[in-house]
């Protein structure tokens, strides 16, 4: 169980962490479920934050017609996303302790790691999709920027070209290795900061050569998170208040299991 010492005074350091199976996926998803079952009101709660913005989003797009608005908003997920990941992380620390799952102590802990390391890996986030946004665009003006398009609404032809396929190839390859890479820093990075007190770099670096040490199952892992957002995007984004929730509670178990044990608890 992670964290003997109670989530005001976390140890110091980051722990020795188990290799990795896909029985522990397998095991943090069915602890993330039951998470979600037993505190379905906080999965509700995060998760609806993310689903409002989504169609705050979509409605503003489709009004203004600008589509640049979705990059102000891809810069404010990266901002918020983390803490509210923390809050599912303590609701399924709580419960996992038999800790009353309390709305005032809850969200003092989010506002709590705003004090920590927490708000840096923030920034590093939104570093990496600005950048992201930028070759983005270079990509798009390398292979685009002589063609004839004045509104994606209306254009969509100009994709099927050679060049508008080639454009939306490379995008892929470079944005998967955008995403990648962001992943690779923030999958146990998150849950370590709360469980531990440690800085940022420290965190980010033991993820991202976790990662690499056992790429096989935790670009599983990867790619089942990506295939499991987006498909609860298509329906208006309302499979987010089931997925979102689900992630980040079995992303908390997944590190628990990793940092102090694998028996599963009653």
């Amino acid at each position: 169980m992670a964290n003997s010492s109670g989530p005001d005074t976390p140890q110091p350091g980051v722990p020795t962490l188990r290799a990795v199976s896909f029985d522990h996926l397998k095991e943090a998803l069915s602890r993330g479920w039951s998470d979600l079952r037993k505190a379905p009101l906080f999965a509700f709660v995060f998760a609806g934050t993310y689903v409002l913005c989504g169609w705050l989003m979509a409605w503003i797009t489709w009004w203004t017609g600008q589509s640049y608005w979705l990059v102000f908003a891809a810069i404010g997920f990266p901002l918020i996303a983390p803490f509210f990941a923390v809050g599912l992380y303590d609701v399924s620390r709580r419960i996992e302790q038999g800790r009353p799952l309390d709305w005032p102590e809850i969200l003092s802990v989010i506002i709590r790691q705003s004090k920590r390391q927490l708000p840096s890996i923030s920034a590093i986030i939104i570093v990496v999709f600005l950048f992201w946004f930028f070759v983005a665009h270079m990509i798009f003006a390398l292979f685009m920027g002589l063609s004839t398009m004045t509104n994606v609404s209306s254009s969509l032809e100009v994709y099927f070209t050679v060049d508008g396929i080639t454009m939306l190839t490379v995008g892929t390859v470079v944005g998967a290795i955008f995403a990648s890479v962001l992943y690779m820093i923030t999958v146990l990075s998150l849950p370590l900061l709360l469980d531990r007190e440690v800085d940022f770099v420290t965190a980010m670096i033991t993820s991202f050569q976790y990662v690499q040490a056992h790429p096989v199952v935790m670009f599983a892992w990867a790619g089942f998170i990506a295939v499991l957002t987006f498909v609860s995007m298509l329906p208006g984004f309302v499979g987010l208040f089931l997925s979102l929730p689900l992630l980040g509670h079995a992303t908390w178990h997944l590190y628990d299991m990793l940092a102090y044990g694998t028996k599963a608890k009653a």
